[in-house]
């Protein structure tokens, strides 16, 4: 049995380490610490650092067979990892793209699409309509479909401005000239 001291020990290297380690490096160091405990390490290590078993048990095999490594300008094996959402669930994007349609704002064809729909609700309706998924994976998929949030908060202004969506369209026309002309183009929204 090992002793919480010796968890606590590992706890402690571990967090001082785990910033400048990438996944294979925390998973070899982990095999490392385990091999060095023996019996019992792997389970002692998985504890102290949240890392899982198989993971340490993956690193102990790429330390014992170096060939069983992947390649070494990869982290994982290729193929390795979990699926995306969207290779799960073949519906998810067409089921956003619906939900996303009536409050887009912008040109549909502009590089640059703007929705006040928050990721929480966006998920909530999605969960709602039979997928599982969270608000940080809707903003990941809105960020990947170049879309940006855009929060509506007139509390001052009354109604809408009639020039409202020429605001939108003259931000696209300007960031479309300067992406044709190589430039960076940075969108900040102030209030």
């Amino acid at each position: 049995m090992i002793k919480e001291k010796t968890i606590r020990l590992i706890r402690e290297k571990y967090d001082a380490l785990f910033e400048i380690m990438d996944e294979r490096m925390r998973r070899r160091w982990a095999a490392t610490e385990a091999i060095s405990l023996g019996h019992g390490g792997i389970s002692a290590v998985s504890r102290a650092t949240g890392l899982s078993r198989t993971t340490i048990r993956a690193g102990i095999t790429e330390i014992n067979d170096p060939s069983s490594a992947c390649d070494p300008s990869r982290i994982r094996h290729h193929g390795a990892g979990r699926p995306s959402k969207i290779q799960q669930d073949f519906r998810l994007l067409d089921d956003l793209e619906s939900l996303l349609e009536p409050t887009t704002r912008g040109d549909p064809e502009s590089p640059l699409l703007w929705t006040c729909k928050s990721t929480g609700n966006l998920a909530d309706e999605l969960v709602r309509i039979g997928h599982q998924i969270s608000a940080d994976t809707v903003g990941r998929l809105l960020h990947q479909m170049g879309y940006r949030l855009q929060a509506n908060r007139k509390t001052r202004e009354g109604t809408n401005h009639p020039d409202r969506d020429s605001q939108f369209h003259y931000i696209d026309r300007m960031v479309r000239r300067f992406q044709e002309q190589g430039q960076p183009v940075i969108s900040v929204d102030t209030k």
